[in-house]
């Protein structure tokens, strides 16, 4: 197994897409850290606290000593331009943005060879629906962030972004519109993006380097318009 005793570190990895994520590196034999709000087996810390990211590192490296892949994946909030006050906007972008930096330079001297870091931003970061403001700011930040990392951390470090659509964290099952709308007929699903996690960190991957890949079913490559592929304005 290619990540078998590879330290890994997960933020937001007690749900959802970070779960699987988590469990699919876990399957490979990997050491994973995680950390996260919710309560469970894992380091539990608000990523939007200098001194919780502090503390975090120092936790991991006493007990492994370096690092190998580390993975963005923390949600930020999402309240739009006439609910969320400055102080949730700045939340939102020490989550998302914020935190992934901080964590890379603390981490810096501390990434084996190969190492890799991947950033989970969103399809928002390049396309909205309104009062969406902190979220996909923080989304637009991370992916950016991403091809500045990889050109700083050139010849050490691989830096690349996933940028997923609809994902189903809920294990719900979606029919109807919300189903057929997806140029692929569907949803997604936490391990469409989990499988690609670990494809950009593995050797078939090396040449992959200050990506965006956007996995959303096809839904941000549509052009709608009126009455166009059944679509209407009422």
């Amino acid at each position: 197994m290619e990540f078998k005793d590879k330290v890994v570190v997960v933020t937001g990895g007690a749900h959802g897409i970070g779960q699987s994520i988590a469990e699919d590196f876990k399957k490979q034999g990997a050491f994973v850290e995680i950390i996260d709000k919710v309560q469970g087996n894992h380091y539990v810390g608000d990523i939007a606290s200098k001194e919780t990211l502090e503390s975090f590192v120092s936790y991991v490296l006493d007990k492994h000593g370096h690092i190998d892949y580390l993975i963005n994946n923390a949600l930020p909030l999402m309240l739009g331009i006439d609910e969320c006050s400055y102080e949730e906007f700045q939340y939102a972008l020490s989550v998302g943005v914020t935190a992934p930096f901080y964590l890379t330079k603390l981490f810096k001297e501390y990434f084996n060879g190969d190492a890799v870091i991947i950033n989970i931003s969103s399809s928002r970061d390049r396309m909205s629906q309104a009062n969406t403001e902190s979220y996909t700011a923080a989304k637009g930040g991370i992916s950016a962030l991403t091809h500045a990392l990889m050109m700083s951390l050139s010849g050490k470090v691989r830096v690349n972004s996933i940028s997923p659509g609809w994902i189903d964290t809920h294990g719900n099952t979606y029919t109807g519109p919300d189903a057929y709308q997806q140029p692929v007929g569907r949803v997604g699903n936490p391990e469409d993006i989990s499988s690609m996690v670990l494809f950009l960190c593995s050797s078939k991957a090396t040449f992959i380097n200050g990506e965006n890949i956007c996995i959303d079913g096809g839904m941000t490559k549509q052009m709608i318009y009126h009455e166009d592929g059944g679509w209407h304005l009422d």
